[in-house]
């Protein structure tokens, strides 16, 4: 656990100090998974709670640690992360974070740690009762009200601060009753317990894959694809791909990362799964020198990823303006290039996890103003009423984490829906 909490410092402090989010190694065996396991609980739950412990700290903290001991600051954070929502006891946790930063710093720093988790820990009951689920920083609401009014950026937070559940897609009925999971609104099935995913029902026949809820969404809006010729650009991880193969469609996919070809590859060999073609390369690139017309394209491109907050909440922390335009610029030469390889008549299915509008409806509108041959294929009648709120009056989807909030949440996801003129 000792060193579980070391490696949750190193991580949290780079992300907090220099930006940068590494991530976990896989686990190998199952110790290093149950380590990381707790990494990810421990670093998300600080993330998810961070912006009222920072609250918390500077209330109890009378004198400012200097920079070179920021460690200590990070170490706070964790520690009190422990305190007042993992139900750590009390003296582990203090002698832990206090024993960590001994060793990186000195005695002094560590004593102040040691002080202020002691009145933390005597005040948590208070703590806790204050905390009113705040997550977003400051810097993240203001890039929210460019898409939002105040009233859904705070539903959106108290949606997301929440630890999602796990999504399946089913290949059919029977592993979907196997898996003893709630059926969401259009099929996807929600499972609430945790453990290891090689462990579920059916995990060796290939019968299901993990996928969120609205990452479904993009092709549950196609009608009939047996045979049907498919462009899925940024395809990796192969989610989509999956649920285009299993309908029966004729599927190149492409990815400019060797990396992520190989797990959906790896992925798809699971689901005794195979595309037409699997393709590494840029993919602007391919669709101006492209010589075959698809009938159907679906490019999920690349974001700000903001809609993917309840999974990864170190989003809210990192993201800028200047992350979500970069991105949007990016969209924009895929944009400029679908016509050249769509058939007449075919389908051009444009999404992203962002829950910008910079990164959805205003770069549709914008396409379709430079576009004029391509129509707004109205998504209204495809879903369900229980869940219509998801559709915007344009006929996009729209997916917000508090959409689904009874269900245990969703994804920030947006789709749109075109078809060009003959």
């Amino acid at each position: 656990m000792a060193d579980s909490r070391e490696k949750s410092l190193l991580l949290l402090h780079n992300l907090l100090e220099n930006g940068k989010f590494s991530g976990l190694p896989a686990g190998q065996t199952a110790e290093s998974a149950e380590d990381n396991a707790f990494i990810t609980m421990l670093t998300q739950t600080s993330l998810r709670h961070l912006s009222y412990i920072r609250k918390v700290l500077k209330n109890l903290i009378t004198r400012k640690l200097s920079q070179q001991n920021s460690i200590g600051r990070t170490a706070l954070i964790l520690g009190a992360t422990e305190l007042l929502y993992m139900q750590t006891p009390d003296y582990a946790v203090i002698n832990s974070y206090v024993n960590l930063v001994k060793q990186k710093t000195d005695r002094y720093v560590a004593g102040f740690v040691n002080a202020v988790l002691r009145r933390i820990s005597a005040s948590r009951q208070d703590l806790i009762n204050a905390d009113k689920g705040e997550f977003f920083p400051q810097s993240f609401r203001t890039l929210l009200r460019r898409s939002y009014s105040p009233k859904i950026i705070d539903a959106i937070e108290a949606a997301s601060v929440k630890e999602p559940l796990l999504d399946i897609t089913c290949m059919s009925k029977t592993s979907s009753s196997r898996l003893k999971g709630n059926s969401l609104p259009l099929g996807t099935i929600r499972l609430s317990g945790r453990g290891k995913i090689s462990n579920l029902p059916d995990y060796d026949q290939g019968t299901w894959w993990v996928q969120d809820f609205s990452s479904s969404l993009p092709v549950k809006m196609l009608d009939d694809l047996q045979g049907k010729q498919v462009l899925e650009l940024c395809a990796a991880p192969g989610g989509k791909t999956a649920q285009l193969l299993s309908a029966k469609a004729r599927v190149t996919c492409l990815d400019i990362s060797e990396d992520r070809l190989k797990i959906l590859a790896e992925n798809l060999t699971r689901l005794h799964l195979k595309p037409e073609k699997i393709i590494c390369d840029d993919g602007i690139r391919f669709l101006q020198q492209s010589t075959r017309l698809y009938d159907i394209i679906i490019l999920d491109a690349p974001c700000s990823a903001t809609g993917t907050l309840r999974r990864h909440p170190e989003v809210v922390h990192l993201k800028t303006l200047d992350d979500v335009l970069s991105q949007a610029a990016i969209q924009k030469q895929f944009l400029q290039h679908i016509d050249h390889a769509l058939a007449p008549g075919g389908i051009f299915i444009y999404c992203t996890c962002s829950l910008c509008h910079e990164e959805g409806e205003n770069q549709i509108r914008s396409f379709l103003q430079d576009h004029p041959s391509f129509n707004i294929v109205d998504l209204r009648p495809k879903i369900p009423s229980p869940i219509a709120a998801i559709v915007s009056a344009e006929g996009f989807l729209r997916v917000l984490p508090q959409h689904l909030a009874a269900l245990g949440g969703a994804d920030g996801f947006f789709v749109a829906c075109l078809q060009k003129g003959y």
